[in-house]
This record gives structure tokens, sequence and C-alpha cells, in this order.
């Protein structure tokens, strides 16, 4: 899923994309009107990227929760961020089961319903969205890191024997440029 261009402006309601950068702010867009509009670089902005719920073991991030709400529902819509107090801790023990209850509050409950739901009318809740492609593009860019280290090296010493000899020659001739240069000032 592609969480890290997602943000929630405060004071907006909705989500929105960031499409891009202007001197003094944003254009972004409304993720389910596809509606686009600026804002201000003193805009409250939070990227959902960025955004992770507790837990009393550790922080789990946003995308993490919205996969295990997107399991199981079935990857269809999920409560509404209007439900009872009750129903949203119980939606909540069935997407986290260990969620640090006093730190979770209620508000941030609304907030990941409501937000889960925009995300599947906007058509980022699908199962291909949570599958894992990052998994083998990692593994080849360790494979290639290590190639080219091993690599390295060898293309190292080559270039530092020849810098080396060439900053030899160079001392060698200013000490007798310098001298040339003393002897027509003194004379």
């Amino acid at each position: 899923m592609q969480l890290e261009k997602i943000i929630s402006i405060s004071g907006k309601p909705g989500l929105f994309k960031l499409i891009s950068q202007l001197k003094n702010g944003f254009i972004v867009e409304d993720i389910t009107t596809k509606k686009k509009t600026s804002i201000s670089n003193s805009s409250q902005v939070s990227l959902l990227d960025n955004i992770a719920m507790f837990t009393f073991d550790k922080e789990v991030p946003l995308f993490e929760v919205f996969e295990n709400i997107a399991k199981n529902y079935d990857y269809q819509p999920t409560i509404s961020h209007k439900s009872t107090a009750q129903e949203l801790r119980d939606f909540m023990s069935e997407s986290l089961p260990n969620y640090d209850v006093e730190r979770v509050y209620e508000s941030d409950i609304k907030k990941l319903a409501q937000w889960y739901n925009l995300l599947h009318k906007a058509g980022y809740i699908t199962p291909e969205s949570f599958a894992k492609t990052e998994e083998p593009s990692e593994t080849l860019a360790e494979e290639k890191t290590e190639e080219t280290a091993e690599k390295k090296p060898e293309a190292k010493k080559t270039p530092a024997k020849k810098t080396a000899s060439k900053s030899e020659e160079a001392t060698e001739k200013k000490p007798a440029a310098k001298k040339t240069a003393a002897k027509k000032t003194v004379e």
C-alpha cells in the first residue's frame, strides 16, 4: 500500500494525496473526489506513513493495522466512525489485539475507522495493495551492493597508486619551480 503520499490535514475533513510542492505550500488532491487544491506551508499535515498505533510492546505502523483490518473484514468497508464507544473498542481489539488501552483514545479509533473506509472507497484497500513486493527488490539491491562492494576495493587500488605517483612527481617539480622563482627575485 502506498501511504507515503497520503496525508491528513488538520482542520480539513478527509484524506489527501500529495501531488507537488510549491514555493509556499503544496498541491494536494482529495482521494475520494479527486479535487485538487493548494495548502500553505503553515498547515498542519500528518503523513499516514509516519503514524503508528501504540501496543503494550511497541508501536505498530498504520499500514500494518490497515492490513489487519482488511484481512478481518475481507477487504470490505468496516464499522462507521460514528459507532458507539464499545463498538469502536471491540473493533480495535479485533484489529490490533494487544493495543494499549490507555494510550489509544476513542478519537484515535474513530480516525482509524474513518481513514480505512475512505481509503477503501478510493480504491487503496485491495488484496494487491498489501502484497509484499518490496522484499525481492530489497534482496536484489543487497546482492548488487555486495557485488559492488567486492569490486570496489580492486577499483580503488589502481587509481590510488596512480594518484600517489602523480603527487610525488608534482612534489618534485614544485620545489624546483620555487627555487627558480626565488632566484629570479634575488637577482
